[in-house]
This record gives C-alpha cells, sequence and structure tokens, in this order.
C-alpha cells in the first residue's frame, strides 16, 4: 500500500478512480444532524451578507460575521502575487461568549503571541500523526513556548489515516492525557487534517467532561471546513461519523505555509468542499473558482488565501445561525450522504473524503436534474469544475445500489424513517435540504451511477 505524506508537491495530474485503490488515507476528514418540521431553503447574497430574516425561519440578526483583518483580495483576473507573510486574515465566528477567530495566513506558526494568548493554563497536549509530526511538531512546541517558560508542552502521535478515525485510536489520547496528569485548565491542540482535528476536538469535548482546545489545520479539507463550527468525533464501523459532540475550539490558526508539504491528491480532495460552497450558497464564489482553478491547483498563495477565507465566512456565517444542525447547517452536507456511503462501503481511507464527496456531489446535482429543479447547464458546470480539480465525478465500480440504500438507511439526517438529502434547486447558489421528494429520482440516480 501506498502510503500518501505531506512531502514537497509535484504537478497535479488526473484522478483514476481505479488507481485509488493502491492507496491508503494520509489522515484527513469530517462530520452530525437532527431533525426539523420543515424543508429548508437556502439562498443567500453572494456577497456573503445575510438577509433579514431566513427562509428556514431562524433570524439572520444572530449572524454577526466579523472580518477583523484582510490580507488577502480577489485574484478574479489578476497576476499571481505573494500573500502577505505578516498580519493575518481573521475571520470570527460569532456564537456569543463561545466565539472564537480563525487566523488565516502565511508563516502564523512563527507568530507565538496567535497562539498563546488563547492557552489558559500551563499544559498543553498537542495531538498529531505520524505524518505530520516530523513537519511541524517541533515548531508548533516552540510557538507555544517561546518567551512563556511557564507552558509546558506534551505530544501523543497518532497513526495517519482515517481507518484509525475510531474508538481504539481516540484511548490513546486518553491514556497521554492521564497518564501526564493534566488538569481541567488545560488545552488540546489538534495539529493535522480533519481526522486529527476531529479526534482531538472530541477527546477536549471529553476530557475531565470538557478542555479547551485549539485547531492547528494542516491540510486544505480542515483549513476550509472540517477545523470550523465544532462537529468532532470518531467513525463506527457501519456508519461514519456516528460518535461525537458539538464543540467548539478557541481559535483556529490556518498557516497556509503547511500546504507546501501536501500532496496535489490530498489538496484536490479539499477542494471539493471549496466547491460546495459555491453550489449552495455563494454564486460569485463559484464563478470566481471557475476562472481561478489553475492558479489554486498550482498553489497560487493569494488565490489560496482568498479561497479559505471566503470558505471560512461561509461556514461561519452557517454556523453563527444553526450551531447544533437544527436545519440550515445540514445544506453544508451537498453530496455528504452518498460520499459517506462511498466511504463506508469502499472502506475508510480508500477514497479521501473529498473524493467521495465531489462523487456523491455529481450524484446529488443529478439527483436535482431528475427532480426538474436545475437545468442542464448547472450540470455541465458542476462537471467541469470537479474534472477541472482532477476529482472523480462517480462513485468506486464495486458500489451497488443495495450498499448505497442499506448505508444511506442509517445516515445521520434520518427523520422518521426518511432519507433527507440536501439538493441544488433554481439557480446557481439556491440548495434545498428535504425529505419531500419523489423516490423514483433518487432510484433513477443510483440505478445511473452504480450496479443493481
Amino acid at each position: 500500500m501506498l502510503s500518501l505524506r505531506h512531502t514537497k508537491p509535484q504537478m497535479a495530474s488526473s484522478f483514476c478512480p481505479k488507481q485509488a485503490l493502491s492507496f491508503t488515507s494520509s489522515a484527513h476528514q469530517l462530520h452530525q444532524s437532527r431533525a426539523i418540521p420543515r424543508d429548508i431553503h437556502v439562498r443567500f447574497p453572494a456577497s456573503g451578507s445575510l438577509p433579514s430574516s431566513s427562509r428556514c425561519g431562524v433570524k439572520s440578526s444572530a449572524a454577526r460575521l466579523k472580518v477583523l483583518a484582510t490580507s488577502a483580495t480577489k485574484v478574479m483576473d489578476q497576476s499571481p502575487s505573494k500573500a502577505s507573510s505578516q498580519a493575518p486574515t481573521v475571520v470570527e465566528v460569532d456564537l456569543g461568549n463561545r466565539s472564537y477567530p480563525i487566523y488565516i495566513g502565511s508563516g502564523l506558526l512563527d507568530q507565538p503571541d496567535l497562539l498563546q494568548r488563547h492557552i489558559h493554563g500551563k499544559r498543553v497536549l498537542v495531538v498529531t500523526n505520524t505524518t505530520v509530526a516530523p513537519l511541524y511538531l517541533e515548531k508548533t512546541i516552540s510557538a507555544l513556548t517561546a518567551g512563556n517558560p511557564n507552558v509546558t508542552v506534551e505530544s501523543v502521535i497518532l497513526p495517519d489515516g482515517e481507518q484509525f478515525k475510531n474508538m481504539d485510536t481516540l484511548m490513546k489520547v486518553f491514556d497521554k492525557a492521564i497518564e501526564s496528569r493534566l488538569d481541567r485548565r488545560c488545552t488540546f491542540v489538534a495539529l493535522g487534517g480533519g481526522v486529527i482535528g476531529d479526534m482531538c476536538g472530541y477527546a477536549a469535548a471529553s476530557y475531565l467532561r470538557g478542555v479547551n482546545f485549539i485547531q492547528i489545520p494542516t491540510t486544505v479539507m480542515a483549513q476550509v471546513d472540517s477545523s470550523v463550527g465544532g462537529k468532532t468525533g470518531i467513525n463506527h464501523p457501519l456508519g461514519k461519523n456516528m460518535i461525537g459532540a458539538f464543540y467548539q475550539p478557541q481559535c483556529v490558526l490556518v498557516d497556509t505555509d503547511t500546504l507546501d508539504t501536501l500532496p496535489d491528491r490530498e489538496l484536490a480532495s479539499g477542494l471539493a468542499e471549496v466547491i460546495k460552497y459555491g453550489l449552495i450558497r455563494d454564486a460569485e464564489f463559484f464563478e470566481w473558482q471557475e476562472q481561478n482553478m489553475p492558479l489554486l491547483l498550482a498553489r497560487d498563495p493569494t488565490a489560496f488565501t482568498y479561497a479559505i477565507k471566503r470558505s471560512c465566512e461561509n461556514k461561519a456565517e452557517v454556523v453563527s445561525l444553526d450551531e447544533k444542525e437544527s436545519g440550515l447547517r445540514a445544506t453544508l452536507n451537498l453530496g455528504h450522504t452518498f460520499g459517506h456511503a462511498v466511504e463506508t462501503g469502499f472502506g475508510y481511507g480508500q477514497w479521501l473524503h473529498g473524493e467521495a464527496v465531489a462523487a456523491g456531489t455529481v450524484m446529488a446535482v443529478d439527483m436535482s436534474r431528475r427532480l426538474g429543479w436545475i437545468d442542464d447547464s448547472l450540470v455541465q458546470r458542476v462537471q467541469n469544475i470537479l474534472q477541472q480539480a482532477k476529482l472523480p465525478t462517480s462513485p468506486p465500480e464495486t458500489m451497488t445500489v443495495e450498499m448505497f440504500k442499506s448505508i444511506m438507511a442509517v445516515d445521520k439526517k434520518v427523520a422518521d424513517g426518511k432519507l433527507r438529502l440536501i439538493l441544488l434547486k433554481g439557480p446557481l447558489g439556491n440548495c434545498v435540504f428535504t425529505g419531500d421528494y419523489d423516490q423514483k429520482a433518487l432510484d433513477e440516480t443510483l440505478r445511473a451511477f452504480s450496479k443493481s
């Protein structure tokens, strides 16, 4: 088995579904839901501003997104330029007294004050994995302790991969915390991708019934999505992210320099979540991606800083309105119901999360078209941008209709026995979270993309 690792990047290459069989995941993933009494229809202005009220009946005045500093600018038709390596962009997730900043920028691990201002006690536990530790653990410990001799740092290094996102691995975090006699004023720090962030967050939510934690995401997937919003947890053999908690971090520190060592396949995987934001609620951002995808694949720092910033703004707005996914937040899971079925049925770690979500997004878009909710031109645009991003547009050949149905039956969005889905409806930037659809359309989509 070939192991994906943070290394110096090479040029991106086209994705081949059969090729995925020869890879093991290199660490990184994501996400939970509750029943609501009616469908959720969502459309937000592309600028990111919120209307006075949302169609799901939630007062949007609760969301007061704050962009405190900006070092990234749109690069729609601009030449590549070096992003600032000094003052970070700061996006705040507004949750009242549990609000926290997302710092975005180059070289942030070389700015100790950013992390140290969020350490409340004297003990820190850094949770990372075998891939990320050799690259960034020493730098992170230095950032936590520079000029601050009162802080002591322990670390636990977990195996790398989605297949290790389970209770046995989680216990290694608790073992280290208890052996080190960490108290309630300690801080857990997640250093890695989505798998590490989810497990460290869940450990922090559970250890001594809750201790502080900080997210330092090192993959695109984690930087644009899974590190923001407080979803934590582990997988179960019967379903992805079925065990977990909502637990918010003290801050999220996105040092874009960590992307320099990210494999091309991991980078492309994260772009699936970036594309999602444009499709469900930010048409202008989607159009920007269509024009700037080559810059993102080339790791242009200005383009990537903007893409991360805009993704975090979208996520922050939704989380501020619906922290615990009573309805609106579920729309962030476009393609995830189909995608999670692929990850569970095909085997955790065989496909990266974003690869499965990309294929799932195509299936959700196909179903939306069969229902008559979107036109063919949007279907083609989705196919084009995913192919441009080097992502798969169909599930593995081994997936069957029965596999999809049995796994989706235990999805977290099932309510009263009815599977609710996030589908596109209307022009670009609109979606619906609903269980009110023609079952025939779902059956036709499953048959079109998998074996009977």
